[in-house]
């Protein structure tokens, strides 16, 4: 395995510790209700899928891995 499982595990642990942060104090964080986002609510039944949302939290991250795999 080496060291580049350890840098990972650092680097994943430092990113969900950022945007627990973030959600838990960002009362207006528009993540999830952003334009783009399919929500459709019926009678019985309710769909989320959160298109727009999942793109930029995509985009975010391969930004910081592409920055932090570079030496």
């Amino acid at each position: 395995m080496g060291p580049h499982i350890g840098k990972f595990m650092i680097v994943a642990g430092i990113t969900l510790l950022v945007l627990g942060v973030i959600l838990t104090f960002a009362k207006n964080f528009p993540l999830g209700r952003l334009p783009g986002d399919i929500h459709i609510q019926r009678e019985n039944f309710s769909f989320f899928f959160p298109v727009t949302t999942s793109i930029i939290i995509s985009v975010i991250l391969t930004l910081v891995f592409f920055f932090l795999g570079k030496r």
